[in-house]
């Protein structure tokens, strides 16, 4: 029994040996498996910059390594192209008037509010005409008299009895009480303010019993026709436009677009934005209101054998304008001579015939004759 307990302390120092091994063998495992990879990455470095510098001393090095770049691809259209000019017009209406007093007097009555619709003839305001009646009244009774008057010493003249003076003298007083009693009612009625046309009541603004001077403004009154378009128009495009030509006209509150045609073209440049006035048609539109902003699509340029590519595509360098085309599996770098653009999309004057395939994504990637491949879309 003495002497087991004399090996104890040696088989535990064998087991803790024992146990120490793998430990030891895995962190030296680990250790060279750091070096190797530093290593590789120093190799892989140090590759690319040999194989950096052999493709720029090397032309054919550097095509025979060459990685292809992952494009799509858009062929380029041949039709007809268009070009618009496109200006914001303001909706104006022919009949916006201010209906102004044409007589003095105090308002009695205003029977509408802004906003109403009314028709031709619908009273708007009545203005006291007290004075004008009662001179009404004294001129009839006054012409009553002076046609009997006149009547009596008219048949006396046809019997020859009295002198032409008499008579003379009697008909003109007649018939200038007449000219009188005209005019008065012509005021009266002047008393009584009337939609000179079916329109729409924008501002009101008179009130009850407040006094009014002939000229003073009391309805801003708007008809529902004879609205148009006006819009100001560059001079460079002098010639381009005229009478009868089409427009699209977009109306963007409401989402509308229409077409029709220039009604006039102004004469007269302005001095201080160097433009013309155009006046384009409008018709009869429910929703369409006066000061309303349109825009107005004008043609100036139409090709009807065009070849056309999306504008994004023409990159720029010094030599011009070019795009990248597909030609057995490698971009090929054209230049091009560009016409108009409209509403993304170029016409090519010169250098390509309209049966290409443009590099779409990916034209940024590429250069001249670099290997491209294809995705399938």
């Amino acid at each position: 029994m003495k002497l087991s307990h004399r090996f104890l302390p040696l088989l535990g120092l064998a087991f803790l040996v024992f146990s120490c091994e793998p430990k030891d063998e895995v962190e030296e495992k680990k250790a060279e498996l750091e070096e190797l990879k530093a290593e590789s990455n120093k190799l892989t470095t140090s590759i690319a910059e040999l194989e950096e510098e052999l493709m720029k001393l090397d032309p054919d090095f550097a095509k025979q390594n060459q990685k292809s770049i992952l494009i799509t691809t858009i062929p380029a259209k041949k039709g007809e192209f268009d070009h618009y000019v496109e200006v914001t017009g303001s909706v104006l209406s022919k009949k916006n008037v201010m209906i102004s007093a044409e007589t003095s007097g105090r308002i009695l009555e205003v029977p509408v509010l802004e906003g109403m619709r009314v028709n031709k003839g619908t009273v708007l305001a009545r203005i006291d005409a007290e004075i004008i009646e009662r001179n009404i009244d004294e001129l009839e009774n006054s012409l009553e008299l002076a046609t009997t008057l006149f009547e009596k010493q008219e048949r006396l003249w046809n019997q020859q009895i009295g002198t032409e003076v008499q008579y003379l003298e009697a008909k003109n007083r007649k018939e200038g009480l007449e000219r009188n009693l005209a005019s008065a009612r012509t005021n009266l009625d002047k008393a009584i303010i009337r939609a000179p046309f079916s329109g729409t009541i924008e501002t009101v603004e008179v009130r009850l019993g407040e006094l009014v001077q002939p000229g003073m403004g009391m309805f801003q009154f708007i008809g529902e026709s004879d609205l148009f378009i006006e819009a100001d128009i560059s001079e460079s495009y002098i010639g381009v436009l005229s009478k009868g030509d089409s427009v699209d006209v977009n109306f963007p509150s409401i989402n509308k677009d229409i077409q029709t045609k220039v009604s006039s073209v102004g004469a007269i440049i302005n001095p201080n934005n160097r433009t013309f006035k155009v006046e384009v048609l409008l018709p009869n539109m429910s929703m369409v209101k006066p000061n309303m902003i349109s825009v107005l699509k004008i043609l100036d340029y139409q090709s009807a054998d065009a070849v056309i590519v999306p504008s994004y595509l023409i990159l720029s360098d010094n030599r011009g304008d070019y795009v990248f085309t597909v030609e057995s599996g490698k971009a090929v770098k054209k230049y091009v001579e560009r016409g108009k653009t409209f509403d993304k999309e170029t016409e090519i004057l010169e250098g390509l015939t309209g049966t290409e395939m443009l590099v779409d994504k990916g034209f940024r990637e590429v250069g001249d004759n670099f290997n491209v491949n294809i995705a399938q879309q």
